[in-house]
């Protein structure tokens, strides 16, 4: 055994000699990851204590599962893990095959101008920030002045208050989110596509495929296990839906749909100060996301062989 590992250790000695300015490079992200990524891992240890800001975070009292049954134990408990899951697997339903029907198309366009136009209009929007986003479809959703509601007017139709109107609200954070994002995904599945090789589309050709069959037995097969992987990553994230746009949506009226996880988190533990509370809720959520990711990561694996690891 010793022996064994003095041969370990010579081999990394030799393989840091060797590749130095590799292990330099990889330094920065690795104290990156540890200092901000892993080490506040450790303070998840709240979730388990009555925090007190003098006696510090590991100094407070150990209370064991008694926030996680608090939250368990609230009445609005099964209302947000309900809309958490509708927001996310709406997204989710709605949002994953956009990009990669776009990117298809895109594929299959013959005039690169007309590709860059369609390109630079879907991709834009990406760099739209959250804060102008939201700003933007209240400009657009207004009850009176709104032009979604003066064009309805226009038509003899009456106003809507969109964004109070709590059925309307998980749709208009899913389109509003997919035209803002859809380009932006594209650009992975257009990645793959150009990584095809381009003697599977001759051989195509030859057979005599049309544009549909060629899509369908070369393009998809193609960028399945980029597919997979994205889809993975998408799942894992069910739970963790963007909280920005979600609370600056929110108001009073749509309250009883718009409430998720992480505005509840983020209104019990700042605004109400009860961090302890807070931390077991997103702790709690953190879990939920980590099963998901590794079940669907398993399910991927079996099936078809692609998997995050």
């Amino acid at each position: 055994m010793k022996r064994r590992r003095g041969r370990l250790s010579s081999a990394a000695a030799r393989s840091f000699a060797k590749h130095w300015q590799l292990y330099l490079v990889v330094i920065p992200p690795l104290l990156y990851f540890i200092i901000f990524k892993y080490y506040p891992m450790l303070n998840a240890v709240l979730a388990f204590k009555d925090y007190n800001v003098i006696k510090g975070i590991w100094g407070s009292p150990w209370v064991g599962m008694k926030n996680f049954k608090l939250f368990f134990d609230n009445p609005i408990f099964w209302n947000l893990i309900k809309n958490t899951i509708y927001l996310s697997g709406y997204l989710l339903l709605a949002g994953f095959p956009i990009p990669i029907a776009l990117a298809l198309m895109l594929n299959e366009v013959r005039s690169n101008r007309f590709k860059r136009f369609v390109q630079l209009v879907t991709f834009a929007p990406y760099f739209i920030s959250t804060v102008v986003m939201v700003s933007i479809i209240m400009l657009f959703l207004a009850p009176r002045l709104g032009f979604i509601n003066v064009l309805m007017n226009h038509l003899g139709l009456d106003s809507i208050n969109f964004l109070g109107m709590p059925s309307m609200f998980r749709s208009i954070y899913v389109w509003s989110d997919i035209w803002q994002t859809a380009g932006y995904s594209a650009v992975i599945y257009l990645a793959a596509l150009a990584g095809i090789d381009p003697t599977l589309y001759e051989a195509a050709k030859v057979d005599g495929a049309s544009r549909f069959q060629k899509i369908w037995h070369v393009d998809l097969p193609g960028i399945l296990p980029t597919i997979i992987i994205v889809l993975i990553l998408n799942v894992g994230n069910v739970m963790a839906i963007g909280f920005e746009k979600v609370y600056l949506l929110q108001n009073p009226l749509n309250l009883v749909n718009s409430e998720i996880i992480s505005t509840y988190v983020y209104s019990i533990g700042l605004l109400n100060a009860n961090y302890s509370f807070a931390t077991a809720v997103g702790l709690f959520n953190s879990v939920i996301n980590l099963v998901l990711l590794v079940l669907v990561n398993g399910l991927a694996k079996r099936f078809s062989n692609n998997s995050l690891w």
